[in-house]
C-alpha cells in the first residue's frame, strides 16, 4: 500500500471509529432520556415519599436551596417549596418532617478499594500506630502469638504518618522479632528484617534481572541491603499464617463496609483498581439486591504484562455484560500504576527528591520510580479509549502527572478525547502548566484530600513550602475548570475515621476548606482553599461527572436518582471546624432508607 493510500485508509478508519462513538453516545443519551421520562409521576398518587420543612441543598447548576423533595420509586419528581411539593403526595405517602435539617445529594467517593479494605482485619484487629514504638510493640506482640519462623506483616502503616517520620530499620525489626521474618509493607515499598531478607534471597549479590521496576536500597560503603526495598515486593518470600476467609466471609465483610459507607453519607463509590474477584463480589451482591452503594469500576490492568495481554484484558472488559450501563454496577474503566508513592518516597518527580532521612534516600539525583515507558503508556491509553473505557493511572508525582498528560495529548492528536474523560488518579504534585493542559484536553482528576492533613507535616519537612505550592491545588483546578473529584483511597479497616486512609467525606471536605495538616500550626498554602459550595461539589456532582453519570445523580433535580442524606447540622453555615464533625442522620439510596442513626 502506498503512503498516500495508507493515509487515506487511516483517515477512513478514524472517521468510522468516531461515527461509531457518536452513535453509541446518542444511544446512551436516549436511554437516559427514556429512563428519566419513565420516572416522571403519572399522578400525585404515584409519589410515595415526601421530605419537607428542610433546607434542601440541590447542588444544581445554580446551587439552589429548596424546602422539600418528592420521590416516586427511585427517582426525584419534585423539588421546591413545601406547598408545591406536598401537593404531589398520595394519601399513603410517607411524610417526613425534616424540622429544618439540611439535605444533600448522596455523597460519592472517587477512589476506594472496598473488597480489600473490608478484609484488612479479618484475622485480628490491628491497633492504631502513630509512633515507631507502636510499630515495634505490634511486631513484638505478633511474635509472641505465632510460631517461630512464621511471617509477621505490617501493612499500610505509612512512614509519613509516624511521629518519627521514617522507616523502621532492619535492626529494630530484628530486635522486636528475632525469630520471625518481618515484612513492613507500605504501598509499593517496604522494610524487611534480616530473616525476611535471608528467606527472600535478597543479599549483597542480589540483582533485579526480570526487567521490571524495582530498587534495593544498600549501604553505600558495603553494598549490603539496608532492608528497604522499593517496588520489589514480588521478591519477598512472604507466606501468610493468618486464617483464610471463605467466599461468604468476603461477601459479608463487604456488605458491612458498604453499610458503614452509608453511615457517613456515601451512596456511590468508584473502585479504582478492581480485580476479577472484586468484580465478582460486587456482581453477586447486585444479583442478591444487597448492594447499598452504586459502584463504578476501573478494572485492574497490569502494565508490566505484554501489550498483547493488556489488549486482551481491555477487550474482555469492553465485552463484559457489566460494561453495559447500569446505575448500580458499571464496569467503565481501567487502572494502571505509573509511579510509586509520596507516602513511601517513590513517586516520580520532575525534579530530584533530594537526600532524605525520612525516606532513606541517599542518591541526590533520585527522582522516584516510573513503571510504564512512554510508548506503552500511550498504547494502553489509546486501547482503553478506543474501547469506550476510561483510562486512569496511579500518578502521584509531578513527573508521572506530566507523563500521563503527555500520553493523553498524543492520543488526542488522532482520537479526540474531550468527551471520554481520561482520568489521573491521585494527581498530588502538579504544575500550572499541567493544570492548563488538563483543562484544554478535558482530563479529569481523582484526588484524596485526607493525604494533605495526614501527610502535610512530613512533606513540608522534606520538600519545604515552595515545592508544595501546587500540592493538591484545589482552587487552581476549580478556577481552570478541571473537573476534580474527592476520594479516600480507602484500603484498610472499617470506620470512617479509624481507617488508615479516612473515608469520611466530611473530613475530606473540611480539609479542602482548612488545608491544615496535623502536627502543625500553619495551613498548607491557604491560597488553595475552596468554598463550601465547591467542597460539596467535589463529593457530589463532580464525582458523578468522573463516573459519566452527572445526568443521573450528583444533584437533587427532577428525574435524577433519589440518593440523598439528612445531616445533623447545616454544612453551609456551621463553623468551619465543625464540618469534619457532621453526622448523617439518614441515608437514602434510590428513595430507599439504607441508614438511620439510632
Amino acid at each position: 500500500m502506498k503512503q498516500a493510500d495508507r493515509r487515506v485508509f487511516g483517515q477512513v478508519c478514524r472517521d468510522t471509529a468516531r461515527a461509531a462513538r457518536l452513535i453509541a453516545a446518542v444511544f446512551a443519551a436516549l436511554l437516559v432520556v427514556f429512563d428519566q421520562a419513565a420516572a416522571e409521576p403519572q399522578a400525585s398518587g404515584d409519589v410515595g415519599l415526601i421530605l419537607y420543612n428542610g433546607k434542601i441543598v440541590t447542588v444544581d447548576q445554580g446551587f439552589r436551596i429548596a424546602q422539600a423533595v418528592a420521590v416516586k420509586g427511585d427517582r426525584i419528581v419534585g423539588v421546591g417549596s413545601d406547598a408545591d411539593v406536598r401537593k404531589l403526595a398520595s394519601s399513603d405517602a410517607k411524610m417526613i418532617d425534616l424540622k429544618g435539617k439540611t439535605v444533600l445529594p448522596g455523597l460519592m467517593d472517587s477512589h476506594v478499594h472496598a473488597t480489600g479494605a473490608s478484609m484488612y482485619e479479618f484475622d485480628h484487629e490491628v491497633p492504631e500506630m502513630e509512633t515507631m514504638a507502636d510499630v515495634l510493640a505490634y511486631v513484638k506482640s505478633r511474635a509472641a502469638l505465632i510460631d517461630d519462623a512464621e511471617w509477621i506483616r505490617v501493612r499500610q502503616v505509612f512512614i509519613t504518618r509516624l511521629r518519627e517520620q521514617r522507616y523502621p530499620t532492619r535492626e529494630e525489626l530484628d530486635r522486636a522479632a528475632p525469630k520471625n521474618p518481618v515484612y513492613f509493607s507500605t504501598g509499593p515499598d517496604a522494610s524487611l528484617n534480616s530473616l525476611a531478607l535471608k528467606l527472600s534471597g535478597i543479599d549483597k549479590d542480589f540483582k533485579i534481572t526480570d526487567g521490571k521496576p524495582g530498587r534495593i536500597e544498600r549501604n553505600p560503603k558495603t553494598d549490603v541491603p539496608t532492608g528497604i526495598i522499593r517496588s520489589a515486593g514480588r521478591f519477598v518470600a512472604y507466606k501468610s499464617s493468618e486464617k483464610q476467609p471463605s467466599h461468604q466471609d468476603r461477601l459479608s465483610r463487604l456488605k458491612a463496609l458498604l453499610a458503614d459507607y452509608n453511615k457517613v453519607g456515601l451512596t456511590s463509590i468508584a473502585d479504582r483498581d478492581a480485580s476479577d474477584g472484586a468484580v465478582e463480589l460486587y456482581r453477586e451482591l447486585k444479583e442478591r439486591d444487597e448492594l447499598t452503594c452504586r459502584v463504578f469500576i476501573n478494572l485492574s490492568v497490569n502494565a508490566q504484562d505484554s501489550i498483547e495481554d493488556i489488549k486482551a484484558r481491555i477487550l474482555k472488559a469492553a465485552k463484559s455484560p457489566l460494561h453495559e450501563y447500569n446505575n448500580m454496577l458499571w464496569l467503565r474503566g481501567i487502572k494502571t500504576y505509573l509511579d510509586g508513592g509520596m507516602l513511601t518516597g517513590s513517586a516520580y518527580m520532575l525534579d530530584p527528591w533530594g537526600v532524605s532521612k525520612v525516606y532513606s534516600i541517599d542518591d541526590p539525583e533520585y527522582r522516584g520510580m516510573r513503571y510504564i515507558e512512554p510508548g506503552k503508556l500511550y498504547q494502553i491509553a489509546k486501547l482503553a479509549l478506543e474501547n469506550d473505557l476510561q483510562p486512569t493511572s496511579h500518578s502521584v508525582g509531578s513527573g508521572a502527572v506530566q507523563a500521563l498528560i503527555d500520553a493523553y495529548e498524543e492520543v488526542n492528536s488522532s482520537l479526540p478525547i474531550g468527551d471520554s474523560r481520561p482520568c489521573i488518579t491521585h494527581c498530588n504534585f502538579m504544575t500550572q502548566e499541567a493544570i492548563d493542559k488538563m483543562a484544554k484536553l478535558g482530563i479529569v482528576a481523582d484526588l484524596q484530600p485526607a493525604w494533605l492533613e495526614r501527610d502535610g507535616a512530613t512533606l513540608t519537612k522534606h520538600f519545604g513550602d515552595a515545592r508544595l505550592d501546587y500540592f493538591q491545588p484545589y482552587k487552581s483546578l476549580f478556577e481552570k475548570g478541571v473537573v476534580v473529584g474527592g476520594g479516600s483511597d480507602h484500603m484498610q479497616k472499617i470506620g470512617g475515621l479509624r481507617s488508615i486512609n479516612p473515608y469520611n467525606p466530611f473530613f475530606g471536605m473540611w480539609i479542602t476548606l482548612a488545608r491544615q495538616p496535623r502536627w502543625t500550626d500553619q495551613a498548607l498554602h491557604p491560597e488553595q482553599r475552596i468554598t463550601r459550595e465547591q467542597a460539596i461539589r467535589l463529593y457530589t456532582i463532580n464525582n458523578a461527572h468522573l463516573m459519566f453519570q452527572e445526568k443521573q445523580k450528583g444533584s437533587l433535580e427532577n428525574g435524577k436518582l433519589a440518593d440523598l442524606i439528612v445531616l445533623d447540622r447545616d454544612i453551609l453555615t456551621c463553623p468551619v471546624e465543625q464540618v469534619k464533625d457532621i453526622q448523617v442522620e439518614q441515608t437514602y439510596l434510590g428513595g430507599k432508607l439504607v441508614y438511620a442513626a439510632k
